[in-house]
């Protein structure tokens, strides 16, 4: 979608006709109700591409849009980019137009031994050392994903047979020395060391760079969402292997699916539970 040149909407939260979002360019209808997370814009296509149909809604920026239908289920997909704020961005605006469920969908470097390029992690949580969520609740508010999001996400390796390791994320602002690489020119701080060593110390088992905000964003507006990640580097070994994507995004669109198979069988059976995003028991 080309740049539209005529923008003249409020400025506190800008829009245009029909709702149109400034940074995404979806209206609400655009998308659907569960939406997949990638940062990069060439993998919303090789998502779509895995269900029944699909259509591309928007691309403006770094975020390119696509909805469809998997096994009867609406889905959607929406590229973040690179780092905090223009994933905070993407989500803020895909809630305003009505998702409700996000499931972040990257590649990470391990910083435990034990963890190969080629496994995935499910993020049980996030350090927030990504720079944006700071900006909407204090540093002491953790950063979790939904407790059904990280089921899904394992019941799905489980079903599609992957390597898979849950736990704590560091979410960094910074690919190169927020993540323990030196800068240009060897460049370097001693804390950065420290910090690498006081997580794995911690039992963090990742470094990346979305996490922390998309799971603090959907804690505070009420909305489900966790991440898988696809490990193509372990600091600890220095191994580099591009590769396992595909993987990721199998594991999250099975993820998606037996959420929905979830909440089906609830409404089927007449189950009596309670989420955040209910505001009420149901």
């Amino acid at each position: 979608m080309s740049e539209n040149n005529n923008w003249n909407s409020q400025a506190e939260r800008p829009e245009l006709e029909g709702r149109l979002q400034y940074h995404i360019r979806c209206r609400p209808g655009d998308v659907a109700e569960t939406v997949l997370l990638p940062g990069d814009p060439d993998r919303v296509p090789k998502m779509s591409e895995l269900w029944d149909e699909s259509r591309e809604i928007a691309a403006y920026r770094e975020h390119v849009t696509h909805t469809g239908k998997i096994r009867g289920m609406d889905i959607s997909a929406c590229s973040t980019g690179a780092g905090g704020g223009s994933t905070a961005s993407a989500l803020e605006e895909l809630a305003e137009v009505g998702a409700k469920k996000f499931i972040r969908v990257g590649t990470t470097s391990a910083i435990q031994p034990h963890i190969r390029p080629g496994d995935l992690i499910i993020s049980s949580g996030a350090v927030r050392y990504d720079g944006t969520s700071e900006n909407y609740v204090n540093l002491n508010y953790p950063a979790i994903a939904d407790y059904e999001v990280v089921a899904a996400l394992v019941e799905a390796c489980e079903r599609l047979g992957l390597t898979y390791h849950v736990g704590i994320t560091a979410t960094a602002a910074s690919f190169f020395c927020g993540q323990n690489r030196p800068g240009f020119g060897g460049y370097r701080q001693s804390w950065f060391e420290d910090r690498y060593q006081d997580l794995r110390a911690a039992n963090v088992v990742n470094y990346e760079m979305e996490a922390a905000t998309v799971l603090t964003l959907s804690s505070l507006f009420k909305i489900k969402a966790g991440a898988i990640f696809a490990v193509i580097g372990n600091r600890v070994t220095d191994e580099f292997v591009y590769g396992g994507v595909e993987k990721s995004i199998a594991a999250a669109t099975e993820a998606a699916i037996i959420l929905d198979e979830w909440e089906q069988l609830k409404k089927a059976n007449n189950k009596t539970y309670w989420h955040p995003s209910l505001g009420k028991d149901k």
